[in-house]
């Protein structure tokens, strides 16, 4: 609700770790409160209308790459009056740690999400899959997860080779695999680009029918980048909390990636790659109409060198 909107300055920007986390909890505890959880997490909670926005987020990445350097939810407590619950890592974590189960156990125990009429458990990556984990706390909650894993357990998706030092984190014990914990949820909406191989993987084991399958083809593994550069992303929050979001309506969304200089890319990567030359020379001369970009013309450059000429001819100047 609008009129249950925060009024605060975040102030985040340019701010060392330390400095961030004292602004953090400055905010936090005059709109809600702030809470250590064990050595490496915070819960931080904005107290305002009776939408529940909870996020699971590195501080290293939202210092690095969120909007004004705050927590995503920081936005919809300022402009649209929702509560916000963060749990931030202070070091990439996949958020697996005692402390954390027992702050949701409290939760659960005081009915804390019962106070909320929509409740939206969102993340990305390692936070994605927290988010699905964690949503076991708040039945009938949806969630939004951009491109999560179901567990790194070796016994289970050993063929992730990519988070070898992780797999020390326990992934059997409480909240473990995600999968599993989202049977009581309205929703899952699974994010993810089918192109990146261990992330498909990892979306085809969340199989419930509450699910469903969002194929980001060709964005890469910065879903949420992607997706602010396309601007989208606030769309398919809004549309996750208010239960609006459907096929039709994300289809919409991704036609503007033919204008996303990433999927551009990607796109001609893989038409390179899958060996087709005429196609990839299309997708230069389609960004070349467009305007001026240096790395395009320069591989439609090389392409009609080698007689790849685009469907429609395109005069280019050397790069």
């Amino acid at each position: 609700m609008n009129d249950m909107r925060l009024d605060f300055e975040a102030e985040l920007n340019g701010l060392d770790a330390d400095d961030w986390f004292e602004r953090v909890d400055a905010i936090s505890g005059e709109h809600g409160y702030f809470e250590r959880l064990g050595e490496n997490h915070v819960a931080a909670l904005l107290d305002a209308g009776t939408n529940l926005l909870v996020t699971f987020e590195d501080a290293e990445y939202i210092r690095k790459f969120n909007n004004g350097s705050a927590p995503r939810g920081f936005h919809y407590a300022q402009q649209e009056g929702w509560s916000h619950l963060a749990i931030i890592a202070k070091s990439e974590s996949w958020f697996r740690d005692p402390a954390i189960y027992r702050y949701f156990d409290r939760l659960i125990d005081d009915g804390f999400f019962e106070d909320f009429y929509n409740v939206l458990f969102y993340g990305t990556h390692g936070g994605a899959y927290a988010a699905a984990a964690y949503s076991v706390a708040a039945p009938g909650c949806t969630v939004l997860a951009l491109r999560p894993q179901a567990t790194l357990d070796p016994r289970i998706a050993g063929w992730d080779t990519r988070y070898i030092a992780q797999r020390r984190h326990d992934f059997t014990h409480r909240f473990g695999y995600a999968p599993d914990m989202i049977d009581a949820v309205n929703h899952a909406y699974i994010v993810f680009d089918p192109l990146q191989r261990f992330d498909a993987m990892h979306a085809g084991m969340f199989t419930r029918s509450n699910v469903t399958a969002l194929r980001c083809t060709g964005l890469g593994n910065r879903l949420d980048l992607a997706l602010d550069a396309m601007e989208v992303h606030d769309d398919l929050i809004k549309g996750a909390m208010f239960k609006t979001l459907d096929l039709d309506m994300f289809n919409n969304a991704m036609r503007k990636r033919r204008d996303n200089p990433t999927y551009l890319r990607n796109l001609y990567s893989s038409m390179i790659k899958t060996g087709h030359p005429k196609l990839a020379a299309n997708v230069c001369a389609y960004v070349l109409r467009s305007g001026d970009d240096t790395f395009f013309a320069r591989k439609l450059e090389e392409l009609v060198s080698q007689g790849h000429e685009p469907s429609t001819p395109l005069a280019i100047s050397a790069a």
